[in-house]
């Protein structure tokens, strides 16, 4: 069940009514919201949804049993282990057997011996989200940061809650458990800022991630040995737009679904391509994952409090492991190592601070003062254009479906004296608007919200279901599914 389809909206109007009509009765409620996100589970593959419950009723239970013991003691480490570990095998199990099979059974060819059958398991949908929350109200609860949910029904309720489902954010559960225990009132609703947040959700996908996908993307990606350089690099850049339009483009509409059913989702993108370094795109891409592997992996390896040599070497091995989050294959394995090189390098360097960027901080807390130098601003630039192209680059890897596509891309850029087949003057002026959009001012949703709060309620609605309607007619003929759901 896609967001950009009519089955979704026809489903959301009856969760929406439902859950304000039950919104005084929690339990009532919780069952229902439930039942609802079963519901727009099982829509891709009903059986696991066994698998999602288990997930969800694992958690609750272990964070039980985690919260009887003493802190600091043997037992609550050795439970709070075991919370992670099954979790993680669930996560191996499903997304990476076939992977290590595989990968074995090359090796064991070598030797003439005959290579394991592969099992054929199939992906759920989502699977790397909802055990990176599961993992998040084990750990949350352990360190004291979330107190223990006694009915289970808050705690599945917090893991299937279907806007993050399939494609995130990863909200954390010291985050969205609190939300549960407060009263939801339909008054506080920011219908404005949600309806925002949807359309232009809509508009990132339809008119602009699917546009660039199907006329210039994928036709680049699938024979790139017959393209010209214009046709490369014109790809190369319109799936950095893709990529990004798509995967912002469905927690804007997440994060808009779900404040109309009362609930806060935290920002998960913030123009990453603005960043003047690499440190500073993932404080604006995809917040939650890189937030959770900082505080969930980088820092209880050491983070940087042991020296250099074991700074970079916990940055290689943090973004590695991102890396591979995002998939059983080599190239995001050489993606996720690309990234940690690059992360290392400005450390050294001493590039990670650059002038007018934001320093990595939770939502809600205060900025602290940036203490790095005054530089010129053609620095900044030169960052800018320096960063953009290093993510280019890893782009390049993770889109191919294999190395030697993605070197087939790479080698495509030498050949400037072929003809264009695919790069055009609208399409790169798409690609222009798209990245010109990173350099809005940050507040800029804010002042929209402003100007049109002054409209009657129902102009405003009628204005913007108007351009829900005209957006998903003028986008592509059906809708292809988002990038992130195969991860």
């Amino acid at each position: 069940m896609l967001f950009p389809t009519g089955l979704f909206a026809l489903f959301f109007v009856l969760v929406f009514a439902g859950h304000w009509l039950l919104h005084r009765h929690r339990t009532a409620d919780r069952l229902f919201l439930i039942g609802a996100s079963l519901i727009f589970f099982g829509a891709w593959d009903w059986r696991f949804c066994f698998l999602l419950v288990f997930s969800a009723l694992w958690s609750w239970a272990i964070g039980l049993a985690i919260a009887a013991a003493p802190p600091g003691s043997r037992a609550r480490r050795w439970r709070t282990g075991m919370g992670v570990a099954v979790h993680l095998a669930l996560l191996g199990y499903f997304k990476y057997a076939d992977f290590f099979l595989a990968q074995l059974g090359e090796l064991l060819l070598r030797f003439d011996i005959p290579p394991p059958a592969l099992l054929g398991v199939v992906l759920p949908v989502g699977i790397s989200f909802f055990t990176f929350q599961g993992i998040s109200y084990v750990v949350d609860v352990a360190r004291g940061d979330a107190a223990p949910e006694r009915s289970p029904l808050n705690v599945v309720t917090y893991i299937t809650f279907f806007p993050h489902l399939a494609a995130g954010p990863i909200v954390r559960a010291a985050h969205f458990l609190p939300q549960l225990h407060a009263a939801p009132d339909p008054r506080r609703i920011p219908l404005i800022m949600a309806g925002l947040l949807i359309l232009g959700g809509l508009i990132k996908k339809s008119l602009i991630s699917d546009s660039l996908a199907t006329h210039l993307v994928e036709p680049v990606f699938r024979d790139p040995t017959s393209v010209s350089a214009a046709d490369a690099l014109l790809g190369i850049y319109g799936y950095a737009v893709q990529i990004y339009c798509d995967f912002s483009g469905y927690s804007d509409i997440a994060i808009g679904v779900a404040a109309l059913l009362g609930y806060h989702f935290p920002r998960n993108f913030d123009q990453p391509y603005r960043a003047a370094s690499l440190s500073e795109f993932w404080r604006r891409w995809h917040i939650s994952l890189s937030s959770w592997l900082r505080d969930y992996l980088y820092i209880p390896l050491g983070g940087s409090r042991h020296g250099e040599r074991a700074t970079q070497r916990n940055l290689l091995l943090t973004m590695t492991l991102g890396g591979l989050w995002h998939g059983a294959a080599w190239r995001f394995l050489f993606w996720g190592l690309l990234h940690g090189l690059w992360l290392a390098a400005e450390r050294v360097l001493g590039l990670r601070r650059p002038p007018g960027s934001p320093l990595a901080r939770t939502e809600g807390s205060p900025p602290r003062q940036d203490r790095a130098p005054p530089h010129r601003p053609w620095r900044r630039v030169l960052g800018i254009l320096v960063t953009f192209h290093v993510v280019c680059l890893g782009w390049v890897l993770f889109r191919a479906p294999d190395l030697e596509t993605a070197g087939d891309v790479l080698a495509a850029l030498g050949r400037w004296g072929d003809e264009a087949q695919y790069a055009s003057l609208p399409l790169l002026a798409l690609v222009a608007f798209a990245l010109a959009l990173h350099f809005l001012p940050g507040d800029w949703n804010q002042r929209l919200e402003r100007a049109l709060s002054v409209l009657p309620a129902p102009v405003l609605g009628l204005a913007l279901g108007a351009a829900v309607v005209v957006t998903l007619t003028l986008g592509p003929p059906g809708v292809a599914p988002f990038i992130y759901f195969q991860f």
